[in-house]
């Protein structure tokens, strides 16, 4: 198959949609498939496009047998509502020339990975003029998260109309997927017939993400005592998290020496939050970790934290969760236990209400001093992911859903 893959985010980005989207097209190309992908720049999560790329010019690249374009990008230091919409919108603009040349290549299946659902705009016309099926596959739903999350805002009129013209793009689409099944049920709620979607979970490579017997390495380059529980958060720093609930509980436990947080990763909250911490000696930051490192990383945690904002539920899955849970350690969770997080971390791990500082700290405090119940919960959570996101499994299912699509 010839498949055209339009997306911001890409490989190597070491988090979010640009990892798995990098991961989507290696594996695609690797079964014999033609890929090529139109993209931006790296610039996530640390909102800075990373050398030796550029954001003022196009470039060409070939990764994992993917021919790749670089179109560019305006990256906003601060990103607000507007700037991320002009920021959006400056790669909608940047990929069109270069989206429409494709036109003789004759994609056969054009996907598009939203965020951002503007770049659907070029992969529709493209798809009037060459007869290629379209697949949209929802990351996240940008538009719902933007109003609920006060990055937008506006009358309810507005978001009325950009609902209506949301469910106008998805209906284009002969496909769509997105990442959890309480995300699928959203789409039918919105408007698109059951028929045209599917579910396609991040998945996790269980051979590189896996339990360590010996978790040592960052312990000893960090100097973290033998003694010391870890308590780890890994991974964006954006205000979809919620992260201010680790500095409060941080503050709450602070004469347990023995606990300790550890917050790695970047993003917008990232220095106010090492602001709110600068009093706490039981709280440390890092900067995110290559992905040579990362299992070590994940394995370094006796608890991983993985907090939610209680109105981003349903509307995000956070992409962490199946590598948390491939590295064999136990999850605490602070989301709506109706969520699809909730769900997951309910029968895996612990679950505790979202933005309840109490709440979390017992649960820390309890987990802490139980290692048989953290060896207990990181089995359990192995188990879990390995039967049902498995990467292998997943992409199988992905790549047989396309060739089904392009012989119906």
């Amino acid at each position: 198959m010839r498949l055209l893959i339009i997306g911001l985010n890409f490989h190597p980005d070491l988090t979010g949609i640009g990892k798995y989207t990098g991961e989507m097209a290696a594996y695609l190309a690797a079964k014999g498939h033609e890929v090529r992908v139109i993209c931006a720049p790296p610039y996530y999560p640390q909102w800075a496009i990373v050398k030796p790329y550029a954001g003022w010019r196009y470039q060409q690249e070939q990764w994992s047998g993917v021919d790749v374009v670089r179109c560019p990008l305006w990256v906003p230091k601060k990103p607000s509502g507007i700037k991320r919409l002009l920021h959006l919108f400056s790669f909608t603009l940047s990929s069109f020339p270069v989206v429409l040349m494709q036109r003789k290549w004759k994609p056969e299946i054009i996907i598009n990975v939203a965020p951002s659902l503007l770049s659907a705009l070029p992969a529709l016309l493209l798809a009037q003029l060459t007869g290629a099926k379209t697949w949209l596959h929802i990351q996240d739903f940008e538009l719902d998260a933007a109003f609920s999350l006060g990055l937008l805002q506006g009358g309810k009129w507005i978001f009325r109309l950009a609902q209506k013209l949301e469910l106008a793009l998805f209906k284009r689409f002969d496909q769509v997927s997105t990442i959890s099944e309480h995300m699928q049920e959203r789409l039918w709620q919105k408007g698109v017939a059951r028929e045209k979607t599917v579910l396609v979970p991040n998945w996790i490579d269980t051979d590189l993400i896996k339990p360590l017997s010996n978790a040592g390495a960052f312990r000893e380059e960090w100097q973290i005592a033998d003694n010391q529980i870890v308590i780890l958060y890994s991974g964006n720093m954006g205000r979809k998290q919620g992260l201010e609930i680790l500095i409060d509980t941080a503050r709450s436990l602070i004469d347990l020496p023995e606990i300790l947080f550890l917050l790695c990763g970047d993003g917008v909250m990232r220095e106010e939050l090492e602001k709110s911490a600068q009093t706490l000696p039981n709280i440390h930051f890092y900067p995110l970790q290559p992905l040579e490192k990362l299992n070590d990383l994940l394995n370094l945690a006796d608890i991983h934290i993985l907090p939610q904002r209680a109105d981003a539920a349903d509307l995000v899955m956070p992409s962490k969760l199946s590598g948390i849970l491939a590295s064999g350690k136990a999850v605490i969770a602070t989301a709506s236990s109706k969520s699809e997080l909730g769900e997951i971390v309910n029968d895996v791990g612990i679950l505790t209400s979202p933005g309840n500082t109490r709440e979390l700290s017992n649960a820390i405090h309890r987990l802490a001093k139980s290692p048989k119940k953290r060896a207990f919960l990181g089995n359990k959570g192995r188990k879990w992911v390995v039967s049902r996101w498995a990467r292998e499994k997943v992409l199988d299912r992905f790549e047989k859903n396309l060739e089904g699509m392009l012989e119906s």
